[in-house]
Parts: C-alpha cells; structure tokens; sequence
C-alpha cells in the first residue's frame, strides 16, 4: 500500500516562492504517475501538476510557467517548486499516485488516483 506525506507548506507573501514535498513509501515512484492537488476553502479539489513515469510534466494553465513538479525516484520523494506566488494559490496541496495505472483517465483528474497524502497547507498573503 502506497503511503505519500506531504511536507514545506507555509505562509508566504505574493511573489515570493515555496517547494512542498511528497515523501512515498510503499511502491516504486518511477511506476507510478504522480501529480499535486489543491483545494482552496469551498471549491473542489484541483489538479495542478502531475508527472508521468517518463518524467514528463503536464500542469493546468492557471499555474503554468510558475509551477515546476519534479521527482526523485531513488528518495521516492515528488516536489511541487511554486514561484510568483498568488493570493489565489493559496490552498491546502495534496500528492497523489495512480497505482492502477489509470491511463485512460487525464492526468489531472481526480478519479486517475487512487492514494492520497494528508496535505501541506499553503497560505499566501
């Protein structure tokens, strides 16, 4: 079973920058699509950013250009790299892992993952 802890969430003011973390265990990270989610208070959650297991990187348009995912796969950690930061982004931010290997399903839709860490919070003032 896959277990993810999300850790570098904070307080920070607009245009400054921040890198969360997804530290895994249980599986294999180069196996696995990866990606980050948010969920802001009264809005569903988000996809903002997954990685595939070659390495390529897809994100939502709101955050594209300022957010950078990346990978370690032997520290089977994900990292979330979030620059100009914006009031807007402010959220709580979620990893995730398609261990079932939902290929049909985009890689930013919520019903592609099927474990989930606890969150990191992001505030940004």
């Amino acid at each position: 079973e896959v277990q993810l802890v999300e850790s570098g969430g904070g307080s920070v003011q607009a245009g400054g920058s921040l890198s969360v973390s997804c530290a895994a265990s249980g599986y294999t990270s180069d196996h696995y699509c990866l990606a980050w989610f948010r969920q802001a208070p009264g809005k569903e959650r988000e996809g903002v950013a997954a990685i595939d297991t070659t390495g390529m990187p897809t994100y939502t348009y709101s955050v594209k250009d300022r957010f950078t995912i990346s990978k370690d796969n032997v520290k089977s950690t994900l990292y979330l790299q979030i620059d100009s930061l914006k009031p807007e982004d402010t959220a709580m931010y979620y990893c995730a892992a398609d261990e079932s290997g939902k290929w049909w399903i985009p890689v930013l839709r919520f019903g592609r993952y099927d474990s989930w860490g606890q969150g990191t919070q992001v505030t940004v003032s």
